[in-house]
């Protein structure tokens, strides 16, 4: 397939944030010259029985996501998240109520935060006036090659999972895999998060849009447990489960929708380059277990829009020499704090609640601890989850 095109700026990938990044730039500035290459189906209805896996979705990527009407219907709130270690002392207490927030967060399908996103998109689209509309929505086959657009600005949102991604840059192998499935309580808390820190990583258990006993289940291990817990019957499974989490919400009665991913830390320690420039997963792929992978690439997705907006909206800047790159350096600065941070925080509590040396095992103990009983420390911890660093 080839087509030759003049744009101001191409989106590569049609997942969350590339749509996100297209929504908020069209918005910012209808006028843009605008194509999203988009690898997915054409029709929604395609999409719909697609990755049902829940996502962790921030209070911050919610206000984000409102102001282009994205938010869908069916969400579970969190208003509680209880994190402990299996075996261990030390224990922590996170409430909306501390934070004066509606929520902590939100759990949402994978597929209903795209199909979200989509309809938001095309609504942005209807609104812009078609005489000053350029905006291209560009379907491709999965196997489509030497596809040739002329952009002036290439944004790279084609990020993928752990190891299905055609560049590694930096991180580290994690060597874990998470364990993703829908489990069923019998005495769930409604709107309660669970997050237990065993000797093979994190097990969280969070609330689903199904109801209060139904809930999302990530426990993350080595690749082999993991496999051989796939692999175990139903009862079996149910029983390691209850073994490894414990009695806090009763016993665990049935588990559904079990699949495999590898875990790992990659990014990109220039996320620009001349006039290119990586967001969400192409930019840095996280470990979930602090939930912060989609949040941090909604809020690259929203600050290049801006950024992007301003150097087209004004044609005196964009003529000036070398004026797009010097935006997307500024852009990249801006990220910097956001992103080191996030990584940085994500990658340490993936490492250090996997380890079983006695020294770290008290130390984290004693940081749970602390973290109960020094609110302001707590405070800002989770102010970083719900906002990132600005």
């Amino acid at each position: 397939m080839t087509s030759a095109s003049k744009y101001d700026i191409l989106i590569q990938g049609g997942g969350p944030v590339g749509l996100a990044c297209a929504a908020w730039c069209l918005q910012k500035y209808p006028e843009a010259k605008l194509i999203l290459v988009d690898r997915n189906p054409l029709d929604d209805a395609d999409l719909a029985s697609a990755d049902s896996r829940g996502i962790a979705l921030s209070h911050g990527s919610k206000l984000l996501l409102d102001t282009i009407k994205a938010w869908p219907m069916e969400c579970a709130d969190i208003h509680r998240v209880h994190v402990s270690q299996a075996g261990r002392f030390g224990r922590a207490l996170m409430t909306r109520e501390e934070l004066g927030q509606d929520a902590l967060g939100h759990i949402i399908r994978y597929r209903d935060i795209h199909l979200a996103l989509r309809k938001a998109l095309r609504a942005i689209q209807s609104e812009v006036n078609q005489s000053e509309s350029h905006f291209s929505w560009l379907h491709i086959d999965q196997d489509a090659e030497h596809l040739e657009i002329e952009a002036k600005c290439i944004v790279h949102a084609e990020g993928g999972l752990f190891k299905k991604q055609d560049w590694v840059e930096s991180g580290r192998d994690y060597d874990q895999s998470a364990l993703v499935g829908l489990v069923e309580v019998e005495n769930a808390t409604s709107h309660q998060a669970w997050e237990r820190f065993t000797s093979e990583g994190p097990l969280a258990v969070l609330p689903s849009h199904y109801g209060s006993n139904i809930l999302n289940l990530v426990w993350c291990g080595s690749p082999e447990s993991s496999q051989q817990r796939l692999n175990l019957s139903d009862a079996d499974f149910l029983l390691a489960l209850q073994k490894e989490f414990g009695s806090r919400i009763g016993r665990f009665l049935k588990i559904q929708d079990r699949r495999l991913y590898a875990l790992g830390l990659n990014y990109r320690k220039e996320i620009t380059q001349g006039n290119e420039v990586w967001i969400g997963n192409a930019a840095q792929t996280l470990h979930p277990v602090a939930g912060q992978g989609l949040n941090l690439g909604l809020r690259d997705a929203y600050l290049l829009a801006e950024t992007l907006a301003e150097v087209f909206s004004n044609p005196e800047e964009e003529q000036a020499p070398h004026h797009l790159e010097h935006a997307l350096t500024r852009y990249a600065k801006s990220r910097k704090a956001d992103r080191t941070t996030t990584i940085g925080l994500t990658d340490f509590m993936a490492r250090v609640f996997t380890s079983n040396l006695l020294p770290i095992v008290i130390g984290r103990g004693l940081a749970l601890t602390a973290l109960q009983w020094l609110p302001p420390v707590k405070t800002a911890l989770a102010r970083q989850m719900m906002f990132g660093r600005r």
